[in-house]
């Protein structure tokens, strides 16, 4: 008898439910896992939750593993963290990462999961995906040693990357966000903070993810002279409206996107991109980022209000109880 599982589905605007299924029969160069934690990425699963993803998009926004296709009914997410209870040797008995939507287990490829080092806890390790997006941006970024930066935009990317940049030696970083709480977790990650109209102005380089236009109009008068944006924000179907007009062209500067899907540094591949993430979450500082924590079964009620604004960790020893 097939073993069963249980995965999140959006099947309408604002609406999911646990659906019940069977597991596929594991060949021997996959991997079953059990989950342990997964993790609601806000910004797009938000998108997702809204059918806001562009039909134009709809095959490049899909999600390692989903199932379903936009706007609904669809299987999303990519944050998750597991044991891998069947599959190689090497593997098996150990923590491993995956880009997986929220389900009690799931089988894989086994080079589509990445140990967790040992000295990452796995309740941490559900920020791999994000720290991976964050890694991209600041090679995207290069920044340089003693650069004046600004991160705009406080949600779970932004903080990623400003804990990151702030690392580079001699490296003045600020993270400005619209909510002054946002402090806290900035003090938390070694990084300066302001609101918007107190940042730091004169910036080598500012990067932005705050999903607002108004962020991204500001980080453009952030700037100096010949400094650059780095575009981390994905605004769905919404057009954004930019003044470069004014001091665009008289002060050169320069806006470049960054996407994760396409490795920025010409040396490196998707899975040492993930293993630097998992890496850098040995610093107990991320664990700022972890601001609520919700069991499996309780996503759907979740997930139909208001979104936690940075990462809410999905636990799922509940969900095993019933699978």
């Amino acid at each position: 008898m097939a073993e069963a599982t249980r995965a999140l589905w959006v099947t309408a605007e604002g609406e999911c439910e646990i659906r019940r299924s069977a597991l596929p029969e594991r060949s021997p160069d996959q991997v079953q896992v059990r989950t342990l934690h997964s993790a609601i990425s806000r910004g797009t699963e938000s998108l997702v939750l809204r059918g806001r993803i562009p039909e134009s998009q709809h095959q490049r926004m899909r999600a390692p593993f989903q199932e379903g296709d936009f706007p609904w009914p669809v299987k999303y997410g990519y944050l998750n963290v597991g044991v891998v209870e069947r599959g190689p040797v090497e593997l098996e008995g150990r923590t491993v990462f995956c880009l997986y939507p929220h389900q009690t287990r799931y089988v894989v490829p086994a080079d589509a999961v990445t140990v967790v080092p040992p000295q990452v806890p796995p309740e941490r390790a559900v920020l791999a995906g994000t720290v991976e997006t964050a890694v991209n941006a600041a090679w995207d970024a290069a920044p340089l040693v003693g650069d004046r930066i600004a991160v705009v935009g406080g949600g779970m990317v932004g903080c990623a990357v400003a804990a990151i940049l702030a690392r580079v030696p001699g490296v003045r970083a600020q993270l400005v966000d619209v909510d002054p709480a946002r402090e806290t977790t900035a003090r938390a990650l070694g990084v300066d903070f302001a609101i918007p109209e107190h940042a730091r102005e004169e910036c080598d380089l500012v990067v932005h993810a705050s999903g607002d236009r108004r962020g991204l109009v500001r980080s453009l008068e952030l700037l100096a002279q010949e400094g650059r944006v780095v575009e981390l924000s994905w605004y769905g179907d919404a057009e954004v409206g930019l003044p470069l007009g004014e001091f665009f062209h008289s002060r050169r500067l320069t806006i470049r996107s960054s996407q994760v899907g396409v490795v920025a540094h010409p040396r490196r591949g998707h899975a040492e991109r993930m293993s630097l993430a998992l890496d850098l979450l040995a610093d107990p500082s991320f664990d700022a980022l972890i601001t609520g924590v919700s069991s499996f079964d309780d996503l759907p009620e979740l997930l139909s209000g208001e979104l936690p604004a940075l990462c809410h960790r999905v636990d799922y020893r509940a969900g095993h109880a019933r699978p």
